[in-house]
């Protein structure tokens, strides 16, 4: 088996956000979990009650239709699709691998939850960098004028004395 890191990676790249949820689809599940996608939403059907709306969710037509022109996915009666896909969050992908009840299923789901734990992480140290990036740059803000200050001052300080013009004419004391 490849290394885990290599495993996590590939499976976070086809971690999606569709409707706010972190989701991977069935034909990438069933992919991973070694079955053919029919089989595997077969078996997700027979024990839907494990599965409530915050584990999985069908995608709706629109949905569907943007997914097929972003990954270039075939149109229906061409080898593609009859149904719209099954979008399993990162509990829905564990239930999905205790349904199938193969070896290589409960296998493969531990990398699927380490995907998701990294996909975290990276959400996690993306909101921390941009918070401090705001934090800097409302510091530098407020430095920005008091230099602006100094460097008015600076400038008043070396500018060159004017020099008294003396009129034209005599002057009388």
């Amino acid at each position: 088996m490849p290394s885990n890191l290599i495993v996590a990676e590939t499976l976070a790249q086809r971690i999606l956000s569709i409707r706010g949820h972190k989701v991977i689809l069935d034909s990438d599940l069933a992919e991973l979990y070694g079955v053919p996608t029919g089989r595997f939403n077969e078996q997700v059907k027979r024990n839907i009650d494990r599965f409530p709306s915050e584990f999985m969710f069908q995608l709706t037509d629109k949905e569907y239709e943007c997914l097929r022109s972003q990954f270039a996915i075939s149109k229906k009666g061409r080898g593609g699709r009859r149904y719209s896909p099954y979008a399993f969050t990162e509990h829905g992908a564990i239930m999905a691998a205790t349904v199938l009840n193969s070896p290589k299923a409960i296998e493969m789901s531990i990398y699927v939850v380490r995907a998701f734990i990294r996909l975290r992480e990276m959400l996690s140290s993306h909101k921390e960098l941009a918070a401090k990036l705001e934090a800097l740059e409302h510091k530098v803000g407020s430095h920005d004028q008091a230099i602006s200050g100094l460097i008015n001052a600076i400038r008043q300080l070396t500018a060159p004395p004017e020099e008294k013009k003396r009129g034209i004419g005599f002057l009388a004391d």
